[in-house]
C-alpha cells in the first residue's frame, strides 16, 4: 500500500485514523492522574509521553484540550501543576484502556475502571497503586501547537517509583521486568520483551557488520 498526502486526507476518518496511530510503531502506555482543586481525579490513557532531557529531568506528553479525557485532565493541571504518569503493566490493560470512555467531570476513572488511588505525602496528584513504575510530575512549559489544536505539556519529575529489582547499577531500567506493555494505534496492546542491550555506540568501536552478514 501506498498513500500519498492527498490519499490520506481523502481516507475514512477511522481508517485514517487508526492509520496514522499506528505508523510510528509501539508507543509507551501510561496513564495520568490528576485531581482538581475541589478534590475530583481524573485518570486518563495516554501513548504520547516522551523524554525531553534529563537535566532537568523533563518528560511531555501530548494532549487534546477540546475531547473529555485531555479537557479534564488538561483543566486539572492548569488548576494546580501537578499529575502523575503510571505505566501500564499487563496485569490492567483492560482496566487502564477504559479510561478513555468519556466519564463526566465529577465521575472518577479511578472508581468507575477500579484502579486503585496512591498518594505520596506532600504530593497532591494521585498515583496508580496498581502501577510499579511512575512519576510524580509538576508542569513547567505548556506549548500550543496550533496546526491541530493540542497541546505539548512538559513537566519536570519531581518524584520517580521503580522496583528496586527492575533498575540496573547503571540505571537501566528492564521494562520487561513489571510487564509493562505497549500501543499501537488507538486499542492494540503489544508485550515489552528485552531481546538486545549493546554498548555505548563510538565511531571508532563498531563491530565487523560484514562479518556478520556473512
Amino acid at each position: 500500500m501506498h498513500l500519498t498526502r492527498e490519499e490520506i486526507q481523502n481516507t475514512e476518518r477511522i481508517r485514517r485514523l487508526n492509520i496514522i496511530n499506528s505508523i510510528t510503531g509501539i508507543k509507551p502506555a501510561n496513564l495520568i492522574g490528576t485531581v482538581s482543586d475541589d478534590g475530583k481525579t481524573n485518570l486518563a490513557i495516554f501513548s504520547s509521553v516522551v523524554h525531553l532531557g534529563s537535566n532537568p529531568a523533563l518528560i511531555g506528553f501530548i494532549i487534546r484540550p477540546d475531547r473529555e479525557a485531555g479537557q479534564h485532565t488538561f483543566d486539572n493541571i492548569r488548576e494546580n501543576g501537578y499529575y502523575t504518569i503510571n505505566h501500564i503493566h499487563e496485569s490492567f490493560i483492560e482496566r487502564a484502556h477504559y479510561t478513555s470512555a468519556k466519564f463526566a467531570k465529577d465521575e472518577s476513572e479511578f472508581e468507575k475502571c477500579a484502579l486503585t488511588e496512591e498518594y505520596l505525602d506532600g504530593f497532591i496528584a494521585p498515583f496508580v497503586k496498581e502501577s510499579l513504575i511512575k512519576m510524580g510530575m509538576k508542569v513547567v512549559q505548556t506549548v500550543p501547537i496550533e496546526m491541530n489544536g493540542t497541546v505539548l505539556i512538559i513537566g519536570e519529575v519531581e518524584h520517580l517509583i521503580i522496583p528496586d529489582d527492575a533498575i540496573n547499577k547503571e540505571g537501566q531500567i528492564d521494562l520487561s521486568q513489571p510487564n509493562d506493555v505497549g500501543i499501537s494505534g488507538l486499542n492494540t496492546y503489544y508485550k515489552l520483551e528485552k531481546i538486545a542491550e549493546f554498548p555505548y555506540a563510538r565511531p571508532n568501536a563498531l563491530p565487523d557488520f560484514t562479518k556478520k552478514d556473512a
